[in-house]
């Protein structure tokens, strides 16, 4: 022990040393120590003060008349001893482990009791969870929006119409103006059926009323453009295409690569994104005589194992994704045959499947038990060939939108609940009827597009996550008055005047003053109509062949018999000659005809070698 107290003092004196010599006092600031036992007997009292208020406020609000004798023991079990306490703690933990574990929460969060008592009734009242609490409507145009689609993110919403254009919208870059960012034509004058994201979201799978889907990028540049069949083979298993207008296009849940395409040529057809040139494989449903049925809904299961579609004959085909042949699943008469069936998705679970109908009807099927509907609603109107219906993401409810004729009410998004099917909500969307309904898993929003060019977004504050709630609170950007000049200009305010130049403002009033320059606002002279004047040439021209053709393009010969349309007359120039027989009344009142000679006689009188030799 001296040898070692003796070393310690000569590193103390050698340290001091160093120290003087380089001029400052020590090497630092000493470690703080801290004393645990200390820390943990806090930590013990405060938990065991918290369990002492927990129960004084049950106590109060169960039993008003025990509430001085339990304060009286709350109290007493504070002043025990060490022992006692560390056991009152023990039982605490023992009665409420979120009341006593860890410091005391801060102010304004309340206990973890409360919090389930009132999430509780929640629970009990299911309309409670559909988030419509707030809504935003995006003007897509004038026309019906007849195809909707979100990104697996949630943060790109496209939306499609009968104005063929495809509009993209940005949540988290648009503000309160709700603008989209950019408009364009894929499918240039056909109509917008289906859109839809793959399960990455990197691309976008476009199906209009051609023959030829596209896929396109987040920015809306094409990837690929599906090839086009023969439409003069028979059988469809040996074309390379779709020959006929296209229905509707979904992904493989599973497969980024993969998507599906169900044609009026009696197919449905699967592409893979890097082979443009050739379907994948071909699936042909068939009636139960054997003849071609139109798909018109097709969809993958959850699971990307089975394709099922929804023909025009009211059947419900479900193949093996792998076997194309035979069908694995098959209900005859799902709905009314001769009726467009409009939609038809697999519930989350994948057990179940819901089909929107062309007879107004909206169904659920268990595919175990293919051949009964589980549910049935009926009186729901569909005017459109895409009326859409979807699950909720907790598979609680299945919700659908109700067409309506102009001036005649408004159409409705109606709520379901999928067990027992009774209409448990309703909401007014427009004066419209509701086409399309999305209910986006991520963002517990929903989206519906209607008759009258509009897609509306429905969102709850506290329940929904990002996608709408990110663009209200945005205000509307200023247009920046640089951005309206059109030319930058050196301002000299002393220059002298001979040399200083109207300065230009803004394009508006540049445009004001072109319009009243006769120059510029020249109107440019009409085609002229006729042979042509002021040695303008006509618009047939001037040449004998354009009048010719011209001639020919209004003849307007009477193609009938003369002799007909003649004797049509007879009876009334009989009855009141107008022309010839007036001036002979009194010369020659009976009408004498020449005699006519019968062909037999003139063969007669002709030389013997202009007769015909039998």
């Amino acid at each position: 022990d001296f040898g070692a107290g003796r070393f310690a003092d000569m590193d103390e004196t050698g340290d001091s040393d160093v120290a003087a010599s380089m001029g400052f006092s020590g090497f630092g600031k000493k470690a703080r120590t801290f004393d645990l036992e200390a820390m943990f007997e806090q930590t013990r009292r405060t938990a065991v003060e918290r369990s002492r208020k927990a129960r004084e406020s049950e106590q109060e609000e169960g039993q008003g008349e025990n509430v001085g004798a339990f304060r009286g023991a709350a109290s007493c079990s504070g002043l025990k001893t060490a022992s006692s306490s560390s056991a009152s703690s023990m039982e605490s933990e023992d009665s409420s482990d979120d009341d006593v574990i860890g410091p005391p929460l801060p102010p304004g969060y309340g206990d973890d009791s409360g919090d389930d008592e009132e999430e509780e009734p929640e629970d009990d009242n299911p309309v409670k969870r559909i988030p419509d609490s707030h809504e935003i409507t995006l003007q897509h145009g004038t026309k019906t929006v007849s195809a909707l689609g979100l990104d697996p993110s949630g943060a790109r919403l496209v939306t499609g119409g009968y104005d063929y254009d495809v509009k993209f919208w940005d949540f988290a870059g648009m503000d309160s103006s709700l603008q989209a960012f950019r408009s364009l034509q894929p499918c240039e004058c056909h109509q917008i059926k289906s859109l839809q994201y793959s399960s990455t979201g990197d691309v976008l799978l476009v199906v209009a009323g051609n023959s030829q889907a596209k896929v396109l990028d987040r920015d809306g540049f094409q990837v690929m453009e599906c090839v086009k069949g023969d439409q003069y083979i028979v059988d469809m298993a040996n074309t390379k295409g779709h020959v006929a207008m296209l229905n509707e296009g979904c992904w493989h849940p599973k497969i980024k690569e993969e998507f599906m395409t169900c044609s009026n040529d009696g197919t449905v057809r699967t592409w893979d994104v890097n082979n443009e040139k050739k379907h994948k494989s071909i699936f042909k449903p068939r009636s139960m005589q054997g003849k071609r049925v139109i798909p018109t809904c097709a969809a993958y299961s959850r699971d990307g194992k089975l394709i099922a579609a929804g023909c025009q004959d009211g059947t419900i085909q479900i193949w093996d994704r792998n076997l194309n042949v035979h069908t694995k699943f098959h209900c005859r008469q799902a709905h009314a045959p001769g009726t467009d069936t409009s939609c038809l998705t697999f519930s989350y679970d994948g057990m179940s499947i819901a089909t929107r109908g062309g007879d107004d009807s909206l169904k659920t099927w268990d595919i175990r038990n293919f051949k009964k509907p589980l549910n049935t609603a009926t009186g729901l109107p569909s005017f459109f060939p895409m009326t859409d219906c979807c699950f909720s993401p907790d598979d609680k409810f299945l919700i659908t939108g109700t067409s309506v004729k102009k001036g005649e009410g408004s159409g409705k998004l109606l709520f379901f609940e999928r067990e027992t099917f009774q209409k448990i909500y309703e909401i007014e969307v427009a004066d419209s009827s509701v086409v399309r309904c999305l209910w986006h898993p991520k963002l517990n929003q929903i989206m519906a597009g209607t008759g009258n060019g509009l897609a509306k977004v429905y969102y709850d504050p506290t329940r929904s996550q990002r996608g709408a709630k990110l663009c209200v609170v945005k205000t509307k950007r200023k247009a920046k008055q640089a951005e309206a000049l059109t030319q930058n200009y050196i301002i000299t305010p002393h220059a002298l005047p001979m040399f200083r130049e109207p300065r230009q403002r803004s394009t508006r009033k540049q445009l004001e003053k072109d319009r009243l320059d006769p120059v510029k606002s020249h109107k440019p002279e009409p085609p002229v109509a006729g042979p042509g004047r002021g040695g303008r040439v006509g618009t047939h021209g001037g040449t004998l062949s354009s009048f010719i053709v011209k001639n020919i393009a209004l003849d307007k010969t009477d193609d009938s018999n003369p002799r007909e349309a003649i004797l049509r007359h007879a009876k009334d120039a009989e009855a009141n000659p107008y022309w010839v027989a007036p001036a002979y009344v009194r010369t020659q009142p009976n009408v004498v005809f020449a005699e006519v000679e019968s062909d037999e006689d003139e063969q007669d009188n002709e030389p013997d070698w202009k007769k015909r030799k039998i």
